[in-house]
């Protein structure tokens, strides 16, 4: 199978003098993205050869941790939505979604 469309998505990030991200912007143009800014990235690229996952995980300094627990929050229910797309493992997915429950619960994220 030929190659037919390349897309390209970019991340700029703005470090202070200590390399402490100050800001974060992304493009995407195949999704009508166009220096968006951001508070926080996680990208996890798997390395086939290896068999490990290679990460990155950065936020800026003024990442309200409120809103950081909410971010990983959904990180994590979709994870569990994307685990079972990739594997129809709907158990698995079910216990993973349990588990976002508990997390925004203990978070007081959602109510009781």
């Amino acid at each position: 199978m030929a190659i037919e469309h390349t897309s390209k998505i970019t991340f700029k990030v703005g470090l202070d003098e200590n390399r402490i991200p100050e800001e974060i912007t992304w493009n995407a143009e195949d999704g009508g993205i166009k220096d968006e800014a951001s508070k926080a990235i996680m990208l996890s690229v798997w390395d086939h050869k290896q068999k490990d996952t290679l990460r990155m995980d950065l936020w800026t300094k003024d990442m309200p941790v409120d809103e950081m627990k909410q971010f990983f929050h959904q990180t994590l229910v979709s994870m569990a939505n994307s685990f079972e797309r990739a594997t129809n493992d709907e158990k698995m997915s079910a216990t993973m979604r349990d588990f976002c429950d508990y997390f925004a619960e203990k978070l007081e994220l959602i109510k009781k």
